[in-house]
């Protein structure tokens, strides 16, 4: 069974609607998908909908911004929690808010030295979408500045870059906890990515441990082989769920469907442990 459970579609800052994201997923060979959105859930029916279609397996996720307690962002992918649990929508209207302030920000930076706006942003944005960093790359590659997403994440939009905006973001701890009293299951996204900017200390996953985490994604192309090897033994040692992912945006990014998957009986701890909502399997 091949199991893809990190995706992104328009709904947040991929480039493809949850239904031709589902679609793609098919055409890959997939056996099982999940939509992770950044901060929202708006695009789970459609993607259920063409999954059920297509005869393909769907688990509905989420991946939430959050920042640890040195500044370090944090993201964390919820698996079957509750879409209407109100204290994390209330927190992730909080963070999407922060986010559109953060993004005006970098904007206005990147004005001083390049051939962008907000409006050049917006029209890489659907409407109701989570606005980011990721919309201002693309951005960027249209202005000519950038040839893709990856070139822009490397230096200009980096966390070292003179242009880099943080933002206010939920503890990481907090969100763990949030997720799991909505019912589902916090997996840690790409702990050990060095090259998107600083990696959290030890100090930030054990307080993610002890407020509730489920797992880590250890196989995902950002990961370092070391870091890979150091997020297995901390899985072994916790008993933590390992996930492997491609992180897909479509267009937006070098990802592929189904470049890192997860094992089987992984998927199965999930959905044990996930009672928000329900997901549709089928073999």
């Amino acid at each position: 069974m091949r199991i893809d459970l990190h995706t992104h579609s328009n709904v947040s800052d991929g480039t493809e609607t949850p239904a031709e994201l589902i679609t793609a997923a098919a055409a890959a060979g997939l056996d099982v998908v999940a939509l992770t959105d950044h901060d929202q859930t708006s695009g789970w029916d459609q993607a259920r909908v063409t999954a059920q279609e297509l005869g393909i397996g769907f688990i509905p996720g989420m991946e939430i911004t959050c920042q640890d307690s040195h500044g370090i962002s944090v993201h964390l992918l919820s698996y079957l929690h509750d879409p209407s649990y109100q204290p994390l929508l209330d927190e992730l209207a909080v963070s999407l808010n922060s986010r559109i302030v953060r993004a005006r920000r970098i904007v206005e930076r990147l004005a001083e030295d390049y051939p962008i706006s907000w409006e050049l942003v917006t029209e890489h944005c659907q409407p109701g979408a989570t606005v980011g960093r990721p919309h201002i790359a693309d951005a960027l590659v249209t202005a000519g500045v950038v040839a893709h997403r990856n070139e822009a994440f490397a230096n200009i939009l980096s966390s070292r870059s003179r242009y880099y905006v943080s933002h206010p973001a939920i503890n990481p701890a907090a969100a763990v906890r949030l997720v799991r009293e909505a019912g589902g299951v916090p997996v840690f996204a790409h702990p050990k990515a060095a090259l998107r900017g600083r990696v959290v200390p030890e100090s930030t996953v054990h307080e993610m441990i002890e407020a509730g985490l489920g797992g880590v994604e250890v196989y995902h192309r950002d990961n370092s082989a070391e870091g890979k090897e150091q997020l297995l033994a901390l899985a072994s040692e916790h008993d933590l769920i390992v996930t492997g992912s491609s992180d897909y945006h479509g267009t937006g990014k070098l990802n592929r469907l189904g470049e890192n998957l997860t094992e089987p009986a992984m998927l199965e701890r999930i959905l044990a442990q996930g009672t928000g909502t329900s997901a549709l399997l089928q073999s």
